[in-house]
Order: structure tokens, then C-alpha cells, then sequence
């Protein structure tokens, strides 16, 4: 009880009494609701209503707030209200109009200078169902930013009951303790993130964790239909797609093999009686390849049908919003995000500064461009290379692929660590949970906005990737635990 009155305080301060600057204070308070946070689950992890009703008695506290560590809130806002007023948000900068003296929304000039010229500059890269949430905002608080806030804030509360639900049911149907969805949802870092910061992390989390219980049901085709959902949400489940294969091919031979075991002890007696007679037994030799070759071209087939229904419904999101500038404006604004961002990363920073010992320039334009091509090349591998049949092992796969891309990207915010998070509660592995911790350390950043030298502080970058990377190593290569397994 004490734990959970001191945390309910300590969260009301976070809401409604801190600026991101006050890195001090910032490192205090969450730091106190972490160690709070754990001690709560470890103590109370088989109490799990308890521990639910507290986490979203802990959201609440949140809701009348204005988002203090995110700006991005001000762009939803006037995205929503600009699709309202007719306008692709795809196609106008929030500063050709703002330059032209034009104001196309409510408080246009408040939401301008709320999101930053940097924000205000590019056009808005935040896929369809992340504008239909923009939308209900606009449509419900049109005129009031805390009303607008409000409202996108009890939507990412209700994803978070979604990811609760099939979060919970996926780990009871494969047997993993169902109280690992507390490390999620219990946990200040999302608490904080994504329903304080207003961070639409969340919404796409619920539709890929939909997905993947879609999926272990034998519901594929409505699995494609939630995992576009997520995509459109947010673009970082397009990554996963590859990993998808032996899920559908060489699982699909496996079960088949394993639930036809008395033809296969028939096919097994047959070959002994005819082991005389080699024509006969190259006839059955080749009978047998074709009882597996037709399994595997079934799930081949659903394969390609699950990829066709996932690309199929997520075109059909973007229609609305398609025009021949659509395509060029959205390339542009992610193709930032490789080569003109950079924040808290980890082997970008160390490529930069060895390309700067003999370049001295512009080393994220030359690094970034690669950055795709070797998380892709690293996927495939996963894909194709590592045994990924089972539904932890896919889960598993999507951590690792997700973890690379992390690890050698240009731009770490603090709320992507959330999909890492969610991913990490099907697994053995407890890295993500580190990160979540030591990701608050990424906030000195803002320290020095105000100040001439508004570079980030390397030896803080350095001690959180340290952090992260010890525990990483020590899961990934060292300690030999035993490795989660579902049940059949």
C-alpha cells in the first residue's frame, strides 16, 4: 500500500510539476517509480488484478496533463484537425502556411509553436490509422489542445487494455507465466511514454500483439488483416515480415509430419518389406518427398496469402490520402530518419567518429544510406538461418531484428525501446527491461537546447549503451539459461 500511494504521488509530479530540463529531478522521480515498480511485481506478481487496477489507476493520474517530456502531441493535434478541414496532411508542411499567414485550424499558431520549426518544417510522416486517431481527437476537442490530449490520451489507454487481454491469453496459451505482462504494463517507462508523452507506440503494440494470438489461433487471415492495422499505425512492423516464413512453410511440414505419424510408420514398414527391390523403393523414396512437398506448397500458399492480405489492407489505408506528391513527400520525410536525424544512438556515433578521423563531413548522409540495407541483409538471415517455427521462436526473432535495427540506426527516441519491451515479455530475455530503465538517461539531450552547444553528452550516451549492451551480451552469448518453450 505505502508503494503504491508513494508511486501514485511521485507520478503526479511527474504529470503536472517537471520539464524535461530538469534532468536532475527527472533522473529522481523515475528512478524512484522504477525501483517502486519492481519491488511491486516481484512482491505482487501473483496478485495481478491488484497490480492491473494499479496501473491504470497510475494512467489516470495522467489524464488531465499536458505531455511534458514530447512535443509531437502539437503535430497529431493539427494533423487531425487538418484532414477535418479537407486538407491532406501528406501534402503541406505546418510552415508554408504558417509563412504564408495562413491558418487552416484552430490555434494553428499555438500548435505551430508548440511542435518546434524543426517538426513544423517536414511533412507529416504518421501512417492512416495513427490520422484516424488525430481525427477523433479533432473531432471531440476541435478547439481545446488539453481537450484534444485528453482524448488521444484515453485511446492509448484503451490499446493498452487491448494489449493487456490478448498479451494475457497469448502468454496462457503457451504457457509462460501470464504475470510478465506487468513488466509492460505495470512499468513507468510506458505508463510515462506513451500514455504521459502521448506516444502511438501503443496503439500499434495492441494490433501486433492481436496478431501474433491471431495467429498462434490458426487465424491467419485476420492476423495479415491486425498486423496491417499495426503497420498503419506505425511503419516498424514492416521489418517482421520476412521473419514470417517458417512460421508458415517449415512449421507447416513439421506439424504435418508429426500429426500423420501412423502413415509415417506405414510408409517406414512398406520400405523395409520392398528394401529388396530398387525400383520400387526409389518409387516410394519419391512418394515420400511428395507427401512433404505438399504440405510445404500449403503453406507457401498461405504465406503468400497472409503477405497479400497485409500489403493489400494497408494500400487500401494510404487510398484516401494518394496523390502523385503523396508518394515523393512521404519518402522524404523517412528517409530522414536515416539520414539527417541523429539521436542517442550507439554504433551509428562510433561509425560517425571514425569516418570523421578521415572524412570530417556529412557522415551521416554517407553511413545512413547503408543502415537499410544491412538491417534488411540481417533480417533475411534471421529469416532464413535461425530456427524460427515456434511462436517464441518467431517472437524472439522480431526482438533480435528489432534490437539490431536499434542498435545501428541514427535516431534512438526513448519510446521505441516500447515495442522491444513488449516483444521481451514471450522471452527468456530481459535486455529491453534494462533499456527502459537507462533510456531516461537519453533526456540530458534536452538540457542543452536553450544553449549554444545543444550537442548531446557522449559519456551519458556511453554509460546507457554500456548498460545495455553488458546485459545484452551476458543473455544473448553468456548466461545459459534455458530457452522458454510453448506448449504443443
Amino acid at each position: 500500500m505505502l508503494l503504491a500511494l508513494a508511486s501514485a504521488v511521485l507520478y503526479w509530479f511527474f504529470a503536472y510539476d517537471l520539464a524535461r530540463t530538469e534532468y536532475v529531478k527527472l533522473i529522481a522521480l523515475y528512478t524512484m517509480l522504477f525501483t517502486m515498480f519492481y519491488q511491486l511485481v516481484k512482491q505482487l506478481k501473483h496478485r495481478p488484478k491488484l497490480l492491473t487496477y494499479l496501473a491504470f489507476g497510475f494512467r489516470a493520474i495522467f489524464i488531465l496533463a499536458i505531455p511534458n517530456l514530447s512535443q509531437d502531441f502539437y503535430r497529431f493535434i493539427w494533423d487531425g484537425r487538418m484532414i477535418l478541414e479537407g486538407f491532406n496532411p501528406y501534402l503541406h508542411t505546418v510552415q508554408s502556411f504558417i509563412d504564408t499567414e495562413q491558418y487552416p485550424v484552430a490555434q494553428a499558431l499555438a500548435l505551430r509553436d508548440g511542435m518546434g520549426a524543426l517538426n513544423a518544417s517536414h511533412y507529416t510522416n504518421y501512417p492512416p490509422i495513427n490520422q484516424l486517431c488525430f481525427v477523433i481527437a479533432g473531432l471531440f476537442a476541435g478547439k481545446s489542445i488539453l481537450g484534444s490530449a485528453i482524448v488521444m490520451r484515453l485511446l492509448i489507454i484503451a490499446a493498452d487494455f487491448g494489449t493487456l487481454h490478448f498479451g494475457k491469453k497469448l502468454l496462457e496459451t503457451l504457457k509462460i507465466p501470464s504475470y510478465n505482462i506487468l513488466w509492460y504494463i505495470l512499468n513507468p517507462f510506458i505508463i510515462i511514454e506513451l500514455t504521459g508523452n502521448l506516444h502511438f507506440e501503443g496503439v500499434m503494440i495492441f494490433f501486433l500483439v492481436w496478431s501474433l494470438y491471431l495467429l498462434y489461433a490458426a487465424k491467419w487471415q485476420w492476423a495479415a488483416v491486425a498486423f496491417a492495422l499495426s503497420i498503419s499505425v506505425k511503419l516498424i512492423p514492416l521489418l517482421f515480415l520476412p521473419l514470417f516464413f517458417q512460421w508458415f512453410v517449415k512449421r507447416n511440414v513439421i506439424s504435418t509430419e508429426l500429426s500423420d505419424e501412423k502413415s509415417q510408420k506405414q510408409t517406414t514398414a512398406q520400405k523395409k518389406m520392398l528394401k529388396n527391390t530398387s525400383v520400387k523403393l526409389s518409387t516410394s523414396v519419391q512418394h515420400d518427398k511428395y507427401i512433404k512437398w505438399i504440405p510445404a506448397f500449403a503453406g507457401m500458399t498461405r504465406l503468400v496469402g497472409f503477405y497479400l492480405i497485409v500489403i493489400i489492407t494497408t494500400v487500401l489505408l494510404f487510398v484516401p490520402f494518394y496523390s502523385s506528391a503523396f508518394i515523393n513527400n512521404y519518402a522524404e520525410t523517412v528517409a530522414l530518419w536515416f539520414q539527417n536525424f541523429e539521436f542517442n544512438a550507439s554504433i551509428y556515433y562510433i561509425a560517425r567518429a571514425i569516418g570523421y578521423s578521415f572524412r570530417g563531413y556529412n557522415e551521416i548522409a554517407i553511413i545512413g544510406q547503408y543502415i537499410p540495407i544491412v538491417v534488411i541483409v540481417f533480417t533475411l538471415m534471421l529469416t532464413f538461418f535461425r530456427k524460427n517455427k515456434s511462436m517464441v521462436e518467431l517472437i524472439t526473432a522480431m526482438l533480435f531484428a528489432l534490437s539490431f535495427y536499434y542498435f545501428t540506426t541514427t535516431t534512438v527516441h526513448p519510446w521505441y525501446v516500447a515495442t522491444l519491451l513488449i516483444l521481451s515479455v514471450f522471452t527468456r530475455y530481459k535486455f529491453p527491461l534494462v533499456w527502459s530503465f537507462v533510456i531516461i538517461l537519453s533526456y540530458l539531450a534536452y538540457v542543452n537546447l536553450n544553449k549554444a552547444d545543444k550537442s548531446e553528452n557522449l559519456w551519458v550516451i556511453a554509460l546507457e549503451y554500456s548498460i545495455v549492451y553488458g546485459v545484452f551480451i551476458w543473455e544473448v552469448f553468456i548466461k545459459k539459461a534455458p530457452a522458454i518453450t510453448e506448449a504443443s
